[in-house]
């Protein structure tokens, strides 16, 4: 009897984490590499339409078209240790592609595939653009006012890191379980404790 009650209860949990397993890997790769072909192919559009330096207003003064080629992070730091930038890179690509398999839910799917697009499409600049191989300068062409000029591999890896703030916050974990305060404090029984009588 007792072996029936526990097929019963546990077997749709093991049912449903596999059924929909296939589904959070299409969404963590899809987005990976809309992410990743995206962020190359305006990159490809830039260095062939443009000229290093050259400056087009979109919608002024909000937005502009700006191509220069960054050897550095974000408002060209570390612009002297690129190759430490390259490494970095591929690092985090590894760790997501380890945390795959641990994926149960869809948001997470989606932060972890727009992480990996952006690092992969920066990755990709940095082995194989000028001027020598894990040295490359990224491709950055978007300006805003009063901040740093970036593409759409870092807009990817921003989004990314967004949500899984945001995920955090909530207490979504990477499995899809949910990790709320309200669990973790510790359960009462039996009727209140009586107040001593100098309490106010």
């Amino acid at each position: 009897m007792s072996d029936e009650q526990t097929d019963g209860t546990t077997e749709p949990v093991r049912i449903k984490a596999h059924t929909w397993r296939p589904a959070l890997l299409w969404v963590f790769a899809g987005f990976a590499v809309f992410a990743y072909a995206f962020d190359q192919l305006t990159k490809l559009w830039v260095t062939s339409t443009m000229v290093e330096g050259e400056r087009i207003p979109v919608l002024p003064p909000l937005l502009h078209w700006y191509y220069i080629r960054n050897s550095g992070a974000a408002f060209s730091i570390g612009e002297n240790v690129t190759w430490v930038f390259t490494i970095v890179m591929a690092a985090v690509s590894v760790v997501i592609l380890f945390q795959v398999r641990r994926l149960g839910s869809a948001w997470w799917s989606l932060a972890l595939g727009l992480l990996l697009g952006g690092a992969l499409g920066n990755l990709t600049d940095r082995l194989f653009r000028e001027p020598s191989f894990a040295m490359g300068h990224v491709v950055d062409f978007i300006q805003l006012p009063n901040f740093a000029i970036f593409n759409i591999a870092d807009s990817a890896v921003v989004s990314g890191v967004v949500i899984i703030c945001l995920l955090t916050i909530r207490g979504i974990g990477l499995d899809g379980s949910r990790h709320d305060s309200a669990d973790s404090a510790p359960a009462t029984s039996g009727p209140p404790e009586e107040e001593a009588p100098g309490d106010v």
